[in-house]
């Protein structure tokens, strides 16, 4: 994975959302800090249960307004796996990303970087002139626990 601190993103999503207008807020910055520390993509459900874990009394509706406007700001990605839940991670500043295997039977969810994947990408949008914003891959499958 990238050497891209936990600090980093939290204190960019921070500031961002201070020149954004947004007050500091205790459901906000608590999903804030749940996502900078995360490796992969959470669903809202599993932030919600993560914070309680932890003791914050967090509301449920909190949680979705907070990665509402986290996502309207950019500072995370709304993915959409397949598995009837959009998940969230942290957008770094620095451009750094990863991509996702799926497995369709027990619905892990492995994060994975390519810098051929992203070459290849970069190739194509230079043959179709076409400028890529922003990706996703996405690959779906069976993990090897469920091939078995």
């Amino acid at each position: 994975m990238p050497d891209v601190t936990v600090d980093n993103w939290v204190e960019h999503a921070q500031e961002r959302l201070a020149r954004s207008g947004y007050r500091r807020g205790g459901a906000r910055r608590a999903v804030i800090e749940l996502l900078g520390d995360q490796r992969c993509a959470l669903t809202a459900h599993e932030i919600d249960g993560r914070l309680r874990d932890e003791g914050r009394a967090v509301g449920r509706a909190s949680v979705y307004r907070a990665l509402e406007q986290l996502t309207e700001l950019q500072l995370v990605t709304r993915l959409e796996v397949g598995q009837d839940a959009a998940r969230y991670e942290p957008v770094h500043p620095g451009g750094e990303h990863h991509h996702h295997l799926v497995c369709d039977r027990c619905g892990r969810i492995t994060p994975f970087e390519d810098r051929e994947l992203e070459t290849a990408i970069d190739r194509v949008s230079r043959r179709v002139r076409f400028d890529v914003g922003d990706h996703d891959v996405v690959l779906h499958g069976a993990c090897e626990q469920c091939r078995r």
